[in-house]
């Protein structure tokens, strides 16, 4: 924001729209203050800001740290709301960490609010799919456009394909964790891993940097170390069995448009949401890192493999990616195209992002309900005391 050079050259560009990642809300400042209009690209899995005013009922919504899936029990349900109250808190938290940079930066008539920069977006475009993640209401303005890096498996190069023919009718298993993790620092993890791989039938062709294995650790008869893998090509392979992952959502996507079973390992950030949803549609089982045993390891391995219905849920949820009505790079395209063309994202985005949040949580009109109600119970009441007073007066006179 004090770079006034690098922001005086995008300006002269004179960009049409710009598509910024909105999980830092910097992004949002930036290209607030250059004035040019955005399309929000979430790359990750559907998070989104409370000040976003997205319908998220906590009764079948679940919160993005909870764990749940969308069919939760009563004691559930109570910890989805608590979560989506408590995370209110959050959102005013990063209200207050940002108004004090828009205070900086921003001159005084014009300085925007988080919630405010949210609502400008001309799109947001989620990397999710329906095929993972638990079906939900969303605004018109809200895309969900996923597996941009899938695709048809292209042949593997013939050393791997040498060393795959190798396992015969029991196909390989591809283990990869990721690119942020390709190297686990815990050696007992490994040894545990590489015993477990060492009493299953298939071959195994896992991610990991051969330079960094431990020196007193024997590698397995039917594991190869690679420092880089093919994942889409070896993932649509005829003999491939298992997918072990650390749940990414790109390795999560690229395994359901293929129809590949996953055993997940989460590790940090957004994976153990992930695998929730994995192990919800039948496609796979998660085990935490820290309680994995070679043992229990290996038996869940056999289990996905030789259940097929493991594969036959990844196989359902591969049809719903794949026959989506048109493909990811089109559609995402498309809707870019349409913002430009259009003149923003108007027509899109529903008026209750102008309302006031008194409007949006209808407590005017709760109010006005509840001053009509009390004021006919008011009225009641003084009827009935004046028609009592007026028995009980008419009784004295007869008395009298």
């Amino acid at each position: 924001m004090n770079q006034t050079d690098i922001l005086d050259f995008l300006k002269q560009e004179n960009y049409d729209i710009a598509i910024v990642d909105p999980f830092n809300p910097c992004h949002l400042l930036i290209v607030e203050k250059l004035g040019i209009p955005y399309i929000a690209f979430f790359p990750g899995p559907f998070s989104y800001p409370l000040g976003f005013w997205l319908p998220s009922p906590p009764s079948y919504v679940p919160m993005y740290v909870s764990g749940f899936t969308d069919r939760m029990n009563f004691l559930e349900r109570v910890i989805n709301t608590f979560l989506y109250l408590g995370s209110n808190m959050v959102e005013i938290k990063n209200e207050e960490i940002f108004r004090r940079v828009i205070e900086e930066h921003f001159p005084p008539d014009s300085r925007p609010s988080l919630s405010d920069l949210y609502h400008k977006a001309e799109l947001w475009i989620y990397n999710m799919d329906f095929s993972i993640e638990f079906p939900r209401p969303l605004l018109p303005h809200i895309q969900y456009i996923s597996g941009l890096r899938a695709k048809p498996a292209k042949p593997v190069s013939q050393d791997l394909e040498d060393f795959i023919a190798e396992s015969g009718d029991s196909g390989f298993i591809l283990v990869t964790l990721g690119s942020m993790v390709s190297t686990i620092p815990r050696t007992d993890l490994i040894k545990e891993m590489n015993s477990a791989f060492a009493s299953v039938p298939q071959k195994i062709i896992w991610r990991y940097k051969a330079s960094q294995w431990p020196e007193d650790l024997k590698l397995a008869p039917n594991v190869r170390l690679l420092d880089w893998v093919p994942q889409n090509d070896l993932l649509g392979h005829l003999k491939i069995r298992l997918l072990v992952t650390h749940g990414g959502l790109n390795s999560l996507t690229e395994a359901v448009y293929h129809g590949v079973p996953v055993l997940a390992i989460p590790l940090f950030a957004d994976q153990p949401n992930n695998v929730v949803r994995i192990k919800a549609k039948h496609m796979g089982e998660y085990i935490p890192f820290y309680t994995i045993k070679s043992d229990k390891f290996s038996d869940m391995i056999h289990k996905i493999v030789e259940d097929k219905s493991y594969k036959t849920a990844a196989m359902k949820q591969s049809v719903i990616m794949c026959s989506r009505p048109f493909p990811p790079d089109q559609q995402l395209l498309g809707w870019v195209e349409h913002i430009i063309r259009s003149g923003g994202g108007g027509h899109l985005r529903p008026y209750s992002y102008q309302q006031p949040w008194y409007q949006q949580l209808l407590l005017d009109v709760i109010l006005f309900i509840f001053s009509c109600v009390a004021l006919i119970i008011y009225i009641i009441v003084k009827v009935i005391r004046f028609l009592i007073h007026l028995l009980c007066s008419r009784k004295k006179q007869k008395q009298n």
